[in-house]
């Protein structure tokens, strides 16, 4: 694999994340396939299509202080025009009586070269087992 292809898948990634974090829903849905399908938490075991159920939450950003997310154990794998990048999300936050604290996710994402730039189409999200 090249490495400036993981660099890039790297950094997509994490302005993905950045703009979850940060409530930016321009620079979200422009890195997102509008088709994109996702199996998630809040999705109570139901399999999300396309981009309106994510909308609500970018809505609900206010004006507390946002989090921070990194990336660990990170794996990727090319297969053609299409990426698998699954780590494990660390999201550093302060709750609403202001203490810090962190919580942790087990993520999957596939991303799609598409005209070129790489397009976010599909993600799985489950809440860590670890403790």
């Amino acid at each position: 694999m090249s490495k400036e292809v993981e660099a890039e898948l790297l950094a997509v990634n994490q302005q993905l994340l950045d703009a979850i974090a940060q409530g930016d829903w321009g620079t979200y849905s422009e890195l997102c396939d509008p088709t994109l399908t996702a199996i998630e938490p809040e999705a109570l075991g139901h399999l999300v299509q396309g981009m309106e159920f994510h909308s609500f939450y970018f809505k609900l950003s206010g004006g507390q202080v946002k989090p921070q997310n990194s990336m660990r154990d990170v794996h990727i794998r090319i297969l053609g025009d299409v990426a698998v990048v699954a780590y494990y999300r660390l999201t550093q936050y302060v709750d609403g009586d202001g203490h810090p604290g962190t919580r942790g996710t087990e993520e999957t994402r596939i991303w799609q070269r598409q005209n070129g730039r790489w397009q976010h189409v599909h993600f799985h999200r489950s809440p860590s087992q670890k403790t």
